[in-house]
């Protein structure tokens, strides 16, 4: 496992933090790990998801609002 505190998971972006997700879960996957090694990567995957999760709802958030700023054109009818 990497060196990396879950605390550095907090000033990760989007790419970064899913990147470090998927990697964790190749850990997990392939490696015959001890139980508390393998609690770990489970631990820092669950920080690391719920970051992915905070980022893309502020992504989201963010469209809506640039949606709602943005004005429409009223749609042509033939």
């Amino acid at each position: 496992m990497t060196d990396q505190e879950p605390t550095n998971i907090q000033n990760m972006g989007f790419e970064k933090a899913f990147t470090a997700l998927q990697e964790n879960i190749t850990q997990l996957e392939s490696e015959d790990l001890p139980l508390e090694q393998a609690l770990a990567y489970f631990e820092r995957g669950q920080e690391l998801a719920k970051r992915c999760t905070e980022l893309l709802e502020k992504a989201e958030l963010k469209v809506q609002q640039l949606d709602v700023e943005t004005p429409q054109e009223p749609e042509e009818e033939d």
